[in-house]
């Protein structure tokens, strides 16, 4: 569950992806935008709800998504954080499921989650198309059924839940409180926008159960909602069912629309704080227009020209590129029901004062005043919005959200086609207007500098008594004509065989995978390296992470604004990515422009230049970044963690150690890395001896390998390369607890672990099993246990990170200080407990069986994640049919094997504990636990520091 925490997201924008996009060739005529018309059909039950249907069966899938037109703007005084709240509260059961309601839908395989905005919360699921009859049941039932199971001691757990989300996400987080103070300064304290989306903890204390009870008959209801169904639907049978569960829900009140409402400021609002973090920050932001405005099209494009068209837009190009006094910069425009908001985000350069920032960024703003955008840049950021619209549809949960979004803000689920139309009728001159209409001297300025945390204001605790209570509804009768109290059975699972694939060879020696997906116009084609960080020095890692981001930065007829530039005629989308154990460089395009792009990529893989310029450049970005990771606990323990486990020798042991999170090396060993060494490593791995490329979407081999013959067929075989990965060390005897001091922090960061196996180990099924009853679902012990029964954290996991050779097992959560000890003790006590005394049981085995099978064919939604599976085929020498026979292998498991594995593979007498927080409050505490052998004090980089004074460690 998570919160939209300012606004909604541009329709456009639902998966967060960043695609570099663009025109057809520079100088093109305009163009109407291509987005397909999805089918959809939609219709309103007697009771209001409204209801959209959309078929699709390219997988056994469907996304379930249901809006509630309710958000923290429909909040009173005094009351703020009820509609996140209730997005919470509707998890934990109703009058006929008075339990959590991620038991029965999780065992089904599907994924289910919650969110919530200023303007809507929405609930949705993505799950096997079979389990459809169960999810509108569940659904249905917490529409018109929460309040008869919603108990006090619910409230208080949830309550403590959300407490420890905003500790996690705003008290303790880098920058977490900006956001709070920019919405304070943005709108008068009258305003729906003025209070954050999450609440005030005062307010959410003084929460008793008449007050909600109140809230959810009031916007709860048939009248107040959209349901959408997107994916393996038949339309008619899935009429039947929403008739069945939601016709008998009677309406509820009428609800009163709230009015647009832009705040008007005369002169700049100038704010500032302090916080620790290392980069400092400036955020500039001006209140635009409401959702659906006529000029939201070209500030939505100013937006893109300004800070989000790759590397070509106009703030990094002035102070990133050029200048190279900021680390980062974004540009973005958000709009919501009432109002917008264009916003400026400039993070410095370790040392670089803001003032500088900001005037260089002003100049810009003014320079785009003046003289407008050019066409060009106009047509990149209208055909960036198009590319970007039809990757984001692969996916049915996103899809469903999308066609909700556009029906609840426009009142049609197709109302993006009408809008894209308004897009591409955007000029140079309609942009060159919003600038200097909206961009004006009346913004808010808020300047975040490093420095001790600035303390929240403190929040004045609200009586309830004295304020006027709630009018509540009256409670309406249902009348069913079937037995609501029954759970629906889930039909039979529907067949699903992943992608087939296709090998071949190109006569240089270069393998190929190739599979065929034909429901979008879209390519990707992805080269696999095998080497990564494992094959770097220890004096020089992030080298690969380094060589990876080179490529993108220039080749032998290309610089880097000219490669961005090329990249964004065609609406394509370069990656390039050093990690680990492998790199991977790929392109994803609309298959219209499939041998460009692979020329483009071609160009990048065979010819780069490593310019030293870049390299200067990017070592200087990559070195602030490395200094900023201190200032996020989780970003701490997950340098810290390896360290310990591994040593700093390892290549395991090194910083952002993972299979999909590059390294970015320490401050020493990114210093020292040279353009030899680039070109060295590079010469050492990129061959087609060493690689592997797949290729995934709308083609067929026959109609592809021409094309990557011609585009590859030059490239040298070279060499294997191969890292011969050292023994890990022996662990230790006893549990050591490793501490990093972060004073005044709000929470604590525990992160448990272990070395644990290689991904080829005949185990590995058992182990995935054995990991989702631990902690690899919401319904698994540590979860269920630290947040559900405790509410001691907003969520609790584990994993096996299954590598070429031994990766670790991890467990871990963040948790209010307070309760460091207690949460630690929760955490060993369910390591310790399912290797002996409760073991899994066959009821766990059966839900996490379930749960893995079904929920296997979300795994092949999108290109790139049919892409990420065949990486894996490559990258560990797996056969052809480790996933269609994956299912299988999964049934096959036994309890005595999970229990086996549980047994062999934890060790809770030898963990590795580490514990980022507050030293002065919680070093006390942890001594007297009585598993704890040993406290040592490490900082930020995991290295040892001194210990001073009394109570320093053991």
């Amino acid at each position: 569950m998570f919160m939209q925490s300012r606004r909604l997201a541009t329709a456009f924008a639902f998966l967060g992806l960043v695609f570099t996009a663009g025109a057809a060739a520079r100088g093109a005529e305009p163009r109407d935008a291509k987005v397909p018309a999805l089918k959809v059909e939609k219709y309103t039950l007697p009771n209001g709800l409204e209801v959209i249907l959309h078929e699709d069966h390219t997988t056994p899938v469907v996304g379930v998504n249901l809006w509630y037109k309710v958000g923290s703007k429909d909040e009173k005084t005094g009351r703020t954080g009820f509609a996140h709240l209730f997005e919470h509260l509707m998890f934990q059961g109703s009058k006929d499921h008075d339990s959590e309601y991620f038991g029965p839908i999780e065992k089904v395989g599907a994924d289910i989650n919650g969110s919530t905005s200023q303007d809507r919360t929405n609930y949705y699921e993505t799950l096997p198309s079979n389990a459809l009859e169960l999810a509108l049941w569940l659904e249905s039932d917490r529409m018109g059924f929460l309040l008869p199971a919603l108990t006090q001691a619910k409230l208080d757990n949830q309550r403590e839940v959300v407490k420890n989300e905003r500790r996690q996400s705003y008290d303790n987080a880098p920058y977490g409180q900006a956001p709070e103070k920019i919405n304070a300064a943005l709108y008068p304290a009258d305003h729906p926008y003025h209070h954050s989306v999450i609440g005030s903890m005062a307010d959410l204390s003084a929460a008793g159960l008449a007050d909600v009870s109140a809230f959810f008959r009031t916007y709860y209801a048939p009248n107040n909602a959209s349901l959408c169904l997107a994916g393996d639907i038949d339309p008619a049978k899935a009429k039947v069912l929403v008739e069945k569960y939601f016709a008998p829900l009677p309406s509820g009140p009428k609800v009163v629309r709230l009015k647009p409402d832009v705040p008007t400021l005369e002169a700049e609002k100038r704010l500032t704080m302090t916080d620790r973090v290392t980069l400092p920050r400036a955020y500039l932001v001006w209140p635009t227009v409401p959702t659906n405005h006529p000029d939201e099209p070209a500030l939505d494009v100013l937006a893109s020209v300004l800070g989000q068209l790759s590397r070509e837009n106009r703030l990094y190009k002035a102070l990133v590129y050029e200048r190279q006094i900021a680390a980062s910069v974004l540009a973005s425009h958000q709009t919501s029901m009432l109002s917008g908001e264009f916003e400026v985000t400039l993070n410095a350069r370790p040392g670089q004062a803001l003032d500088a920032l900001v005037k260089v960024a002003d100049a810009e703003i003014e320079r785009l005043k003046a003289d407008g955008p050019t066409a060009d840049e106009v047509r990149k950021a209208r055909n960036s919005t198009e590319s970007r619209l039809i990757l984001n549809l692969q996916s049915f949960g996103p899809r469903a959200d999308f066609l909700n979004a556009n029906n609840v803000l426009s009142n049609d689920p197709l109302a993006y086609i009408g809008d894209l139309k308004k897009l591409f009728a955007v000029t140079p001159d309609d942009v060159k207007r919003v600038a200097k209409q909206y961009l004006t001297l009346g913004r808010v300025r808020l300047d975040v500098n490093p420095g001790p945390p600035t303390a929240r204001a403190p929040e004045v605790a609200v009586d309830p008594k004295s304020q006027a209570p709630m009018v509540s509804p009256p409670a309406l009768a249902v009348k069913d004509d079937f037995d609501r109290s029954q759970m629906p059975k889930v039909g039979p699972v529907p067949k699903y065989t992943p992608p087939a694939v296709v090998r071949r060879k190109l006569s240089n020696g270069l393998e190929v995978l190739i599979a065929e997906r034909h429901d979008l116009p879209i390519l990707s084609a992805e080269l696999v390296v095998k080497g990564g960080e494992t094959l770097v020095p220890t004096d020089r890692h992030g080298l690969a992470a380094l060589t990876a981001a080179l490529l993108r930065e220039g080749t032998a007829k290309r610089d880097s604004l000219t490669l961005a530039g090329d990249l964004g005629e065609i609406g394509a989308t370069l990656m390039a990515q050093g990690a680990l154990e492998d790199s991977t460089v790929g392109i994803t395009t609309l298959t219209e422009h499939t041998a460009k792009a692979l020329d483009l990529l071609t160009d990048v893989l065979l010819h780069p230049s490593f310019p030293e310029a870049e390299l200067k450049r990017l070592k200087a970005q990559r070195l602030a970044s490395i200094r900023a990771r201190g200032d996020n606990a989780i970003s701490v323990a997950s340098v810290v963690l390896p360290k310990v486990l591994y040593g700093g020798e390892h290549p395991y042991g090194r910083p952002g150690s993972s299979r999909f999170r590059p390294n970015p090396g320490t401050v020493a060993s990114v210093s020292a890395i040279t353009r030899g060494d680039v070109v060295a490593f590079y010469e050492k791995l990129f061959t087609p001896a060493n690689s592997s490329l797949i290729v995934v979407g709308d083609t067929t081999p026959d109609a592809i390998l021409p094309a990557l013959e011609k585009a590859f067929g030059g490239w040298k075989p070279g060499a294997s390369a191969k890292a011969k990965l050292p023994e890990p060390k022996p662990p230790s005897k006893g549990v050591t607890v490793y501490l990093v001091d972060k004073p005044s922090a709000a929470q604590s960061f525990l992160a448990v672990g272990e070395i644990g196996v290689p991904r080829r180990t005949p185990d590995y099924v058992p182990l995935s099993v054995l990991n989702a009853v631990l902690g690899g679902q919401f319904s698994s012990r540590l979860n269920l246990n630290l947040r559900e029964d405790k509410g001691y954290s907003y969520g609790a996991s584990s994993s096996f990170a299954f590598r070429l050779g031994p990766g670790p097992f991890t467990a871990g959560t963040a948790v209010q200080t307070s309760v460091t000890k207690e949460a630690l003790a929760e955490i060993v006590k369910e390591v310790t407990e399912i290797v002996g005394p409760r073991p899994v049981t066959k009821a766990e085995l059966e839900f996490a069986k379930d749960r893995l099978i079904r929920g296997f064919p979300t795994e092949f939604e999108t290109t790139h994640a049919v892409a990420n599976t065949l990486s894996e085929l490559v990258l560990h020498d797996l056969p052809d049919d480790e996933f269609t026979t994956f299912t299988t292998r999964v049934n096959a498991v036994t309890l005595d094997e999970v229990n086996r594995v549980a047994r062999k593979y934890l060790h809770p007498d030898r963990l590795a504990i580490v514990v980022v927080g507050d030293r002065a409050k919680i070093e006390g505490p942890l001594k007297t636990l009585p598993f704890v052998s040993a406290i040592h004090l490490l900082d930020v980089e995991g290295n040892p520091v001194k210990t001073q004074g009394v109570g320093a460690g053991n």
